[in-house]
């Protein structure tokens, strides 16, 4: 049962999806240490607390892992799941397809109806890479999402580009209305101030990589 209302709990889990190699733990990683480091596939979850300046929400991160042997598991997590984070490699072309029908079965579960939605546009600093908008269209975002807020956040796990905004954007649409307008989406993100997260020393592991 997710949060759905104006006036979310302190503390929110968000559950981080995408494909093996698109880049979650790397980007999780980046945001803790702010440095990159070389991960292997993830056969598991980690699991980390990120507390952000924005009114002292803390947010509970599963990155859940995504090879194709793992993706049945997903359902798992579901309950519970206040906000989701979908990971796409920008740069891989073949597979984005393989993206857009996960995702597609992931937004299908009863158990994350309206769940807010933002989809990390990762690799953005390496050529040829599809901007948000681009990759709104190939994910078909404005079909699957019906119903839910979502949002497109450019970002690269190797520089930390985007990342504290990706996960402002989750903070911001977990307490926001549907009702409100894009514009007034836009225009209330474009405000808040880069106050950036403390990242809690308590973490968990689960798995090998």
């Amino acid at each position: 049962m997710g949060i759905h209302s104006s006036k979310p709990q302190r503390q929110a889990q968000v559950l981080m999806l995408g494909l093996d190699g698109a880049g979650k733990t790397t980007l999780l990683y980046k945001l803790k240490y702010n440095e990159s480091v070389i991960t292997v596939p993830t056969v598991g979850f980690n699991v980390e607390m990120l507390q952000t300046e924005e009114k002292g929400q803390e947010l509970t991160v599963w990155d859940v892992g995504g090879q194709r042997r793992m993706r049945p598991h997903w359902r798992h997590h579901y309950a519970d799941t206040a906000g989701l984070v979908f990971v796409v490699d920008s740069c891989d072309l073949r597979r984005l397809e393989e993206a857009r029908k996960e995702l597609d079965q992931v937004l299908r579960s009863y158990s994350l109806k309206k769940t807010p939605l933002v989809v990390l546009a990762n690799k953005q600093d390496v050529p040829g890479a599809l901007s948000p908008e681009e990759l709104s269209i190939k994910l078909d975002l404005k079909r699957v999402c019906g119903g839910r807020a979502w949002f497109v956040q450019p970002c690269s796990a190797t520089t930390g580009m985007g990342l504290e905004e990706g996960f402002r954007r989750v903070v911001y649409l977990l307490k926001t209305s549907l009702k409100k307008t894009k514009k007034d989406i836009q225009d209330s993100v474009n405000k808040l101030k880069p106050k950036g997260f403390t990242i809690m020393k308590s973490g968990l592991h689960c798995g090998n990589g």
